[in-house]
């Protein structure tokens, strides 16, 4: 069994031995069990790091995917989209507390919805009383609806009342993303994707975590499937649908991002990466969680983060899934043990997706023991 799934592993240079031992190992291992199309994952521990791929990533006869190799992130986009926020808060531009109509008073007109109580911190730590998608009277496309408009967004407040008080609830919602990303657009002047680039994936170098994919991207492209193996288009998001789930990234590039995340003891971006890596919102003391445990149980929640608390040999971790047009990705790291993963698979299927997972939180408990 080793030796079938050594061969399809990718060579990376720059990890230490052992690492790259249990990359490959778990990687091998997880493909080998889930049976999707292609498997991608990278580790970083202490400034190190480890890539590999196994499987075909464009259909049969292509190659494995490796660190360049371009996908559908998802939902991880909701991890940059509350970093983004501790970037304006550090900067004095908000405060996580302040209502969400302080920078955009036209959500509050004609409204049925409580808006006035919902703040920043309740949109980033999905406790708005948002439902999980907007309604919307038109059909949806698959995947992400490239067609929904701010005037969706605003219109189901002005007919609606919040699902529960702000606050008192955590239910998972794209929704309340979508809205979060608009905000902060309105506080900062400027489009939501130009707010990214500058203050996250421009300083880090990471020139393949965009909205919108080159033709050069393209063709390092991972295809997604849907749940019978069906290839699945990769629909073009709209404007408005961004902050939820809209980036591309590569392992690569998400590799220098945790490294930036655990990079704990700098002074460059420390102000930034306290405000990110804070627990906001308990469970203990929520009337209701949903939608929140599917990659492990959540037991706080940060800004787009969620955390869940040390438990036997794994430490702390601060985590994040993502599921969109075929691809299921998930990211974690442990910011006082200087180790992240990702793991990404190019065909929608809930076991494989919740095994990635535990993979993945497996592998940080085996390298960052407590």
């Amino acid at each position: 069994m080793l030796a079938a799934f050594t061969r399809v592993g990718i060579e990376t240079a720059q990890a230490d031995p052992f690492l790259d031992e249990m990359v490959e190992f778990s990687g091998g291992v997880f493909y080998l069990e889930q049976k999707v199309p292609a498997v991608v994952i990278g580790v970083v521990r202490n400034g190190e790091i480890s890539i590999r791929g196994f499987g075909e990533r464009a259909g049969k006869g292509s190659k494995e995917p490796d660190g360049d190799t371009v996908m559908r992130i998802g939902s991880i986009t909701k991890a940059f989209t509350g970093e983004l926020l501790a970037h304006l808060v550090a900067a004095n531009s908000l405060e996580l507390t302040q209502p969400v109509t302080k920078t955009w008073p036209g959500l509050a007109t004609n409204t049925k919805a409580d808006v006035g109580h919902m703040r920043l911190i309740d949109l980033v730590t999905h406790a708005a009383g948002l439902p999980r998608e907007v309604p919307l009277k038109h059909a949806a496309e698959k995947g992400i609806n490239p067609h929904i408009t701010v005037q969706d967004l605003t219109g189901w407040l002005g007919r609606n009342s919040l699902i529960f008080k702000p606050g008192k609830s955590v239910h998972y919602s794209n929704y309340g993303f979508d809205l979060l990303a608009l905000s902060l657009s309105a506080a900062a002047n400027k489009p939501f994707p130009a707010l990214i680039h500058q203050h996250i994936t421009s300083p880090l170098n990471m020139k393949d975590t965009v909205f919108a994919l080159s033709e050069e991207q393209r063709k390092r492209f991972m295809q997604g499937h849907g749940f019978d193996g069906e290839v699945m288009s990769d629909i073009a998001i709209g404007h408005v649908t961004g902050g939820a789930g809209g980036l591309y990234s590569t392992p690569n590039d998400l590799m220098k991002w945790m490294q930036w995340h655990l990079d704990r003891f700098s002074q460059n971006g420390a102000e930034v990466r306290m405000i990110d890596h804070a627990v906001y919102l308990m469970r203990d003391g929520l009337e209701t969680v949903s939608g929140m445990d599917e990659s492990g149980r959540m037991d706080a929640m940060g800004l787009g983060w969620v955390a869940m608390m040390p438990k036997g040999d794994r430490p702390f971790i601060l985590q994040k899934a993502g599921g969109l047009q075929g691809t299921f990705s998930y990211i974690a790291f442990a910011p006082a043990r200087g180790v992240a993963v990702f793991i990404a698979i190019n065909k929608f299927d809930f076991a494989a997706a919740a095994a990635m997972a535990q993979v993945a939180n497996d592998l940080i408990a085996t390298l960052a023991p407590r």
